[in-house]
């Protein structure tokens, strides 16, 4: 790797949602920074949708889902929950490449939060090995939103790693921090949508809590591998008012 490419990897990782100096307001997407940009190679390798792919239907899949979900919003933006009914459902890779289908939309910005403690996966998206993160951030008063947003290499898509401190997410997820971190996150940009990758509904307390917190939950459902009941019992745990929609995933 050429000194130019370790430098644009390096500096795409930094935490760049502050706006830009001198801007109208914190409110606009031309305020948000861009440093470096993933390759294709990199995003097929991290399987990330992207216009080139020769996967259509998959692109095409995920941007049924963000179409719908807008509708469902009325337009306004959102805060999306991804769940499933059981583990290793798929549930991280539906999560980013729904935030990554926002974010291909030059209206809109995309904020893919990583909240699946038992088994995080966000940080393939960077790097460099963050050094903060949310329940870093929740544990810890003195660090600030700016100290756990980083770039992806995705233009107007950033994350927030999960971080170190997974040893009571309950707790953590039901402060009233996380409340403010939330609302704080969905406030700033009016064009950003919030994407909640989080932990299974039927195995993990934790996703009753950040259910609570989103508008919208999409569920996966891991083809073949559950049975009705289970998918049943889902659904009544999220609440048929919060259920955006079940998503199939094989």
């Amino acid at each position: 790797m050429d000194k130019d490419s370790f430098d644009a990897k390096a500096k795409r990782s930094q935490v760049v949602d502050l706006p830009k100096q001198g801007s109208a307001g914190p409110g606009k997407i031309s305020n948000m920074a861009e440093l470096g940009r993933m390759t294709v190679e990199e995003m097929a390798e991290r399987r990330i949708v992207h216009p080139g792919m020769p996967q259509k239907g998959v692109l095409n899949t995920f941007r049924e889902l963000r179409t719908q979900l807008v509708k469902l919003a009325d337009n306004r933006n959102i805060v999306v929950m991804v769940t499933s009914v059981v583990a290793n459902a798929g549930t991280s890779f539906v999560a980013t490449n729904l935030a990554s289908v926002f974010a291909l939309d030059k209206t809109k910005t995309a904020l893919l939060i990583d909240c699946n403690l038992y088994d995080p996966t966000l940080n393939a998206l960077l790097d460099v090995e963050p050094d903060y993160g949310l329940t870093d951030y929740l544990a810890e008063e003195k660090l600030d939103v700016n100290d756990i947003i980083y770039a992806t290499g995705i233009p107007r898509l950033r994350v927030v790693p999960v971080g170190t401190h997974t040893e009571a997410g309950a707790e953590y997820f039901a402060s009233a921090r996380m409340r403010n971190f939330i609302d704080g996150l969905k406030a700033r940009y009016p064009d950003r949508y919030l994407i909640i990758d989080a932990p299974p509904i039927g195995v993990w307390a934790e996703a009753r809590i950040l259910a609570d917190l989103s508008d919208y939950v999409v569920l996966v459902v891991p083809y073949g591998k559950v049975n009705e009941a289970q998918v049943t019992a889902a659904i009544d745990a999220l609440g048929e008012e919060k259920l955006a929609g079940i998503l199939f995933n094989n």
